[in-house]
């Protein structure tokens, strides 16, 4: 019989509600428990078993609690997860990790001290589309890769009333999308050699970057370019990639998210993750004497994996996915290239 873990979820706005709640409750081995709303009860519409606590310090204090889930803005990140761990639970932080890789630092020596499991959220790993290129490059079916591309654009020329456009640490379209980028692009090719940035606030008004062309430059003289614009009303390729066999492009996202939204779930959608023909990615390659043209079916997309690889890890049965260690690197990536947009020159990545 599959013992569970008790979850308690800090926060209900967006995130915690479209991506983590949805997704924990899909997870067999994993009951949500406790969420923490200071001031409604929203959670229990959908989750009536949960029990709603106004104060994190009332979640910490539960002895049943097991893991603790993060999803407040980014500002808060810090706080929480060093209150949590110190409460001795497991930590699961949505991204990013925290603003600075000094904090992510402090955090990963006291996840190790109290000897407690600390993950980020970087569900972007199960996008299908990422699948699907990450078993391309296995099976070598572009060659030695020389480019690669990579877009999260959009079309809100209109700055919001989101946190996330707000002046704050860790706020801004760099860190909310562009460490998804990042993340992907690392699991991708490892670590850069070197870093040249381009981060800007474009829009009237904003507060916030709102705007980066990253590229990221490696020792097999690969470069990877991360861009994102919010002026973008008719999208291009999401990821073009460019090999000395081949060339692998693809459009749209995946389309997990807006299922989520729209209230499914993992546990209870036929064929979960699954993208329509129609968005499908382009292939040429060379295989032998053959050239091939076609389209590359996506693999489906499963964010449940990553609350499964939780499950399995803090039960001893699988090695941790998403390390603290791996998104430590992706805001010391953002702050290099921060600091190169200010600097206006390329940056050898340091640790």
């Amino acid at each position: 019989m599959t013992t569970q873990l008790q979850v308690g979820l800090i926060g209900y706005g967006f995130a915690g509600r479209t991506f983590h709640a949805p997704v924990i409750t899909s997870v067999p081995g994993m009951n949500l428990k406790t969420v923490v709303e200071r001031r409604s009860e929203y959670s229990k519409e959908r989750y009536p078993w949960v029990n709603v606590v106004k104060s994190v310090d009332e979640l910490y204090a539960d002895p049943d609690i097991d893991v603790v889930v993060v999803t407040t803005p980014s500002s808060d990140h810090v706080e929480f997860v060093r209150d949590a761990l110190n409460a001795g639970k497991h930590v699961v932080v949505e991204k990013p990790f925290t603003a600075t890789a000094a904090e992510a630092d402090e955090l990963i020596e006291l996840a190790k001290e109290k000897n407690k499991v600390l993950s980020v959220f970087h569900n972007r790993r199960w996008d299908g589309d990422f699948l699907t290129i990450k078993e391309i490059l296995q099976e070598g079916l572009l060659g030695n890769v020389m480019e690669c591309e990579m877009h999260w654009d959009g079309f809100s020329p209109i700055v919001g009333d989101n946190w996330r456009d707000k002046a704050g640490p860790a706020n801004g379209v760099f860190y909310d999308l562009g460490v998804h980028l990042m993340d992907q692009a690392l699991s991708l090719f490892g670590t850069p050699k070197t870093i040249l940035g381009d981060v800007q606030i474009q829009r009237e008004g904003g507060q916030s970057h709102d705007y980066f062309d990253v590229t990221l430059g490696y020792e097999s003289n690969l470069k990877v370019i991360l861009k994102s614009s919010r002026f973008v009303k008719s999208h291009g390729p999401r990821y073009v990639i460019h090999g000395d066999k081949g060339s692998f492009i693809k459009y749209g996202i995946d389309p997990q998210e807006v299922a989520l939204i729209n209230g499914e779930s993992p546990a209870t959608t036929h064929h979960w993750g699954q993208e329509p023909q129609e968005m499908w990615g382009k292939l040429q390659t060379t295989i032998g004497k053959l050239n091939v043209d076609s389209v590359v079916e996506t693999i489906p997309g499963a964010y449940q994996d990553y609350y499964q690889n939780i499950y399995d890890h803090i039960k001893g049965n699988a090695e941790l996915e998403v390390k603290p260690e791996e998104a430590r690197l992706n805001i010391r990536l953002i702050e290099l290239a921060l600091q190169s947009s200010k600097e206006g020159r390329i940056l050898e990545v340091t640790p």
